[in-house]
């Protein structure tokens, strides 16, 4: 009888009382919340990591496209297709690059098929939005139409409300094939590609990564900054263009190209006609990556010194680089 006392004892012992068990539990609580934010940092560096690998493929692909044709791609030619298209030969996606009818505009049905088709390399992971809808192949990354407002080259009436305006200054401009001499700067001092995030496709919708409609018409990059980021975007008459980063066939200032008006994440706005501030955004906490001429990548903060990131998009302003540039 004594010998059985022992072993019941010896048991009760052994069991987890209440207490003990809800310790347990608030301790392996503590560890699941010290550990999930470092396995999403981690996890976000590596997407950072492959956004920056497809950046720096494309600017590769823009020197192999230089050295074949001895120019760079327009920012979109005269039936609109993109330098996405342009330079799929040399991101080996040469079976889709002859897909495309480039004697009609990117929308003709000759073109459906390779409108519909999402290619890797043009898609940054950290990027919440899987897909476009419409059947439209998307994309995370444009190309540098400058620091200036212009969207395409000046007019020569002088009738135009953007008679006079400054010429872009960026290396991928509508309707304008430049070389590497062009780029008096130096190759290592400007801007080539940078981030965008999708669309949500509805103007009955407010997203971050819309292009928004101040209703202004500023004459300078920094009219545009104030003109932008004064307006409500909750307000729906301000929406303007929603179909952000598709289809990537479409040479277009919302989808494949971007401006060095405003810093890094600033709010994206249009001032039709013709005056564009579309800024270079990420779901990178903090900043962008982008892709310089030489085709190196860095990240640069979403704080940094906007004469700085004017002059990163200049090719031939002569600018000095002030501040610090990764």
């Amino acid at each position: 009888m004594h010998h059985r006392r022992v072993l019941m004892n010896r048991s009760q012992r052994a069991a987890f009382t209440l207490v003990e068990l809800l310790v347990v539990i608030a301790i392996i609580g503590i560890l699941v919340s010290l550990l999930l934010p470092a396995v999403q940092t981690a996890r976000e560096a590596a997407r950072r990591m492959q956004c920056s690998n497809n950046l720096k493929q494309l600017s590769l692909a823009l020197h192999n496209y230089e050295s074949a044709y001895k120019r760079f791609p327009a920012g979109r030619n005269e039936l609109r297709h993109s330098p996405h298209s342009a330079l799929l030969p040399f991101i080996e996606q040469t079976n889709l690059g002859q897909l495309i009818d480039f004697r009609v505009r990117w929308d003709h049905p000759n073109n459906a098929q390779a409108l519909a088709t999402e290619i890797a390399i043009y898609r940054c992971p950290s990027d919440p939005v899987q897909s476009a809808p419409n059947t439209w192949g998307s994309t995370n990354y444009r190309s540098s139409q400058g620091s200036g407002l212009l969207w395409g080259l000046p007019p020569s009436d002088p009738s135009d409300v953007n008679y006079g305006m400054p010429a872009p200054n960026g290396v991928l401009i509508p309707n304008l094939y430049l070389r590497f001499g062009d780029i008096t700067d130096g190759t290592s001092n400007t801007a080539a590609f940078s981030e965008h995030g999708l669309g949500d496709f509805s103007n009955a919708i407010s997203s971050p990564t819309d292009t928004f409609w101040p209703h202004t018409h500023p004459d300078n990059p920094d009219q545009a900054i104030l003109d932008c980021q004064s307006i409500d975007v909750l307000d729906l008459q301000y929406q303007r263009v929603s179909d952000v980063g598709a289809p990537w066939m479409n040479g277009y200032h919302s989808t494949t190209a971007y401006f060095h008006v405003a810093p890094p994440n600033s709010r994206s706005c249009m001032f039709p006609p013709g005056r564009i501030a579309t800024a270079a955004q990420s779901y990178h906490p903090g900043g962008v990556n982008f892709s310089r001429c030489d085709g190196s990548v860095s990240f640069v903060s979403q704080s940094i010194d906007v004469a700085t990131w004017r002059a990163l998009g200049s090719r031939n302003g002569g600018e000095s680089l002030v501040g610090d540039v990764p």
